[in-house]
């Protein structure tokens, strides 16, 4: 049976102890889809969200988050975020926001990653629900990481 790292023995949770680790540069990929109604897409291609620029909204608050993951997530080390890029874009079905974070540091940034993407997303649909109460997060997933014990690894999207 495999020993699960968040455990003690007693089963209560714990934070891993990364101490004795060596720092090492990592960098995690995730996505996120909001699906909109097409007056919504149309909306957001004109510019003409009645809360403001959606899209920079979306870009700030998911690099934020990204900063705070420890604060959302329990068990979550606190680490140096180095870097983190939101892209947002506006497609048919409506907004795909790829959030891509690294560090050099003695764990990865998975959840960071997937934070800013969780976050951004949420943000998108707190700034057009007003238009269409029926948008919401369709997807939430890593693309990829590098860096550390494990690695690089890509999702295959074929």
């Amino acid at each position: 049976m495999t020993e699960f790292t968040h455990l003690d023995r007693a089963g209560h949770a714990r934070m891993v102890d990364v101490t004795a680790k060596a720092p090492t540069v990592r960098a995690a990929t995730a996505e996120a889809f909001v699906t909109c109604a097409p007056e919504v897409v149309e909306a957001l291609r004109g510019g003409e969200v009645p809360k403001g620029d959606v899209l920079a909204v979306a870009r700030l608050a998911g690099i934020a988050a990204a900063k705070r993951t420890p604060e959302l997530l329990p068990l979550a080390h606190v680490i140096g975020v180095h870097g983190a890029s939101v892209d947002v874009a506006v497609e048919d079905g409506g907004v795909r926001i790829v959030a891509r974070v690294s560090t050099a540091d003695r764990t990865g940034v998975e959840m960071e990653a997937l934070t800013a993407a969780s976050v951004a997303a949420l943000n998108v649909i707190d700034m057009v629900k007003g238009l269409d109460r029926s948008t919401s997060i369709r997807e939430v997933r890593l693309l990829s990481k590098e860096g550390g014990r494990s690695g690089t690894w890509t999702r295959d999207t074929s």
